[in-house]
């Protein structure tokens, strides 16, 4: 898997062509998350890379952490169905404009904040290098779930 940022320009404005590219109709190739349950995910995700704080962390999720970050950052692309964090699950139903409009939001605040330092909630200080490349990766593993 090719190394990308979201820091990157181009590489940040063909991931927001791919967002658009989502219609409520856009269906999972595997996984059970409809479309707006995937943006509302993503852009929680998005948000605590942002400084939201993380709640509810299971204490071997605590454990593992430097496991878990080795994962997110790493070159290794994610498998299918893998298990998240609790506060990242969405369930229920979503609105689809609403939860696009999060993900973009999310996504325009992440650029903003780039070059500032943000503690992630579980993995602390990242470089730009892992946080670009661990939300690109994170949000790059989801479009092509719903084939964009």
């Amino acid at each position: 898997m090719e190394i990308r940022s979201l820091y990157d320009q181009p590489v940040f404005d063909h991931t927001l062509s791919r967002v658009e590219k989502l219609t409520d109709e856009s269906q999972p190739q595997w996984g059970k998350m409809d479309v707006a349950q995937m943006m509302s995910h993503c852009a929680e995700v998005l948000d605590v890379s942002n400084g939201k704080p993380l709640k509810n962390t299971p204490f071997l999720v605590k454990l593992f952490k430097g496991y878990i970050k080795k994962m997110v950052v790493g070159p290794k692309p994610y498998a299918k169905s893998t298990r998240t964090h609790p506060q990242y699950l969405q369930t229920g139903t979503k609105d689809f404009q609403r939860e696009k409009q999060h993900l973009l939001n999310s996504l325009a605040r992440f650029k903003e904040l780039e070059g500032q330092k943000t503690e992630h909630a579980l993995f602390g200080e990242l470089t730009r290098e892992e946080k670009g490349w661990g939300m690109y990766k994170h949000l790059d593993h989801h479009l092509v779930q719903f084939g964009v």
